[in-house]
């Protein structure tokens, strides 16, 4: 089954952690197929915490939606991720965003996730690598959806703290 994810790290090495993840999703079977590039994103919510890396990937999985649920959350898990505070700090959040064009609606699980349409953090990513893959519940495209957002918060290309190599004369 075809799954889009995001992937959300805002304290630790938020880089490292975003490659862990998708390494430890590798070593689970999951087959990457795209990845986006990585954002650096301000908080929603509460917006007295540092900022986050995002990042969207597309991915192949033998792995039904309540089984690859239990997968992303052993891997949070693993990370050191307590759910403490709603929407608070985190060193790796892993979001469900699409399954194909399954709609899944239960007290522990959500797809498409519920608040994707109302996220840039989540909308920047992901038509990158699906500009035209289809919310199944509005029908309409990720790239249209992303175009009508009213959402401000922002969202900029990461560009890495660069090493300053020092010339010893």
């Amino acid at each position: 089954m075809k799954y889009h994810i995001g992937l959300g790290s805002n304290i630790g090495e938020r880089e490292k952690n975003l490659a862990q993840a998708i390494m430890l999703l590798k070593k689970n079977g999951v087959n990457i197929v795209k990845k986006s590039s990585i954002y650096e994103t301000s908080p929603v919510g509460d917006t007295e915490q540092p900022w986050f890396l995002n990042q969207a990937l597309e991915v192949q999985t033998d792995l039904e939606p309540r089984a690859f649920l239990r997968l992303v959350l052993g891997i949070e898990k693993r990370m050191w991720r307590t759910r403490t505070t709603p929407k608070g700090p985190r060193c790796m959040d892993i979001d469900i965003l699409l399954a194909e064009n399954k709609i899944v609606q239960s007290e522990d699980l959500n797809i498409p996730h519920p608040e994707m349409a109302n996220r840039n953090f989540v909308l920047v990513p992901l038509k990158e690598i699906a500009f035209d893959a289809i919310h199944p519940i509005p029908k309409e495209k990720i790239g249209d959806m992303w175009r009508r957002s009213k959402d401000r918060s922002i969202v900029r290309p990461y560009v890495p703290a660069k090493k300053i190599a020092l010339n010893s004369s």
